[in-house]
């Protein structure tokens, strides 16, 4: 029922959902762009609730506290916490940390926003392509497209190892999408023309 309401919403203000998931996928890495409108996530929010897709965000763990707590939790917020739990050990990375919540979720698809800010960047944070890789989860593409009013996952992409290639290929599918400030948004130029 929320899945057909969300759908029609995104009707009525014109939108169109684009339907690439993979219902087989139980987990993945959800990547975001563009993102240079609070408007993004609105629309994303509704394309992913017509999708049936539960995405889940990393936050640090103190919000998962009170009086946050109760609130991240129903956004989907998980809580990662990179203190050190013995003397001497080193702090553990946020890439092994996302990939082990994998292990302990068997339903998990973690959105992240590879742009890291609404401001333009032209080079991308590229965790969430470590994080699948060491998880053994695809990577889903998710957009939202001003000049097309489409919205939804574009496409399945399933890490070769080949980071180069990958990247080109996660590149070369934004490069094609029209964010709603164009000029608040670039691909990784690192990977951009490399396919």
């Amino acid at each position: 029922m929320f899945e057909k309401l969300a759908e029609k919403s995104l009707n009525l203000m014109g939108w169109e959902l684009d339907n690439h998931w993979d219902l087989n996928v139980d987990q993945c890495v959800m990547i975001a762009a563009p993102h240079t409108s609070n408007w993004d996530a609105l629309y994303a929010r509704l394309a992913l609730k017509a999708l049936g897709v539960n995405v889940r965000l990393t936050i640090k763990d103190s919000y998962m506290k009170l009086p946050f707590g109760p609130f991240v939790r129903a956004m989907g917020g998980i809580g990662i916490d990179r203190s050190v739990k013995q003397a001497g050990q080193e702090r553990p990375s946020m890439v092994q940390l996302m990939s082990d919540l994998f292990k302990t979720h068997p339903k998990l698809v973690m959105l992240v926003t590879p742009e890291g800010t609404r401001a333009k960047q032209e080079q991308w944070k590229t965790g969430f392509y470590h994080v699948a890789m060491t998880a053994g989860v695809p990577i889903a593409l998710a957009y939202m497209d001003y000049t097309k009013k489409k919205t939804g996952v574009g496409k399945m992409i399933y890490p070769t190892g080949n980071y180069e290639q990958d990247m080109a290929e996660i590149m070369a599918f934004y490069a094609e999408i029209n964010a709603k400030h164009p000029e608040k948004f670039s691909v990784d130029q690192r990977y951009a023309n490399n396919k």
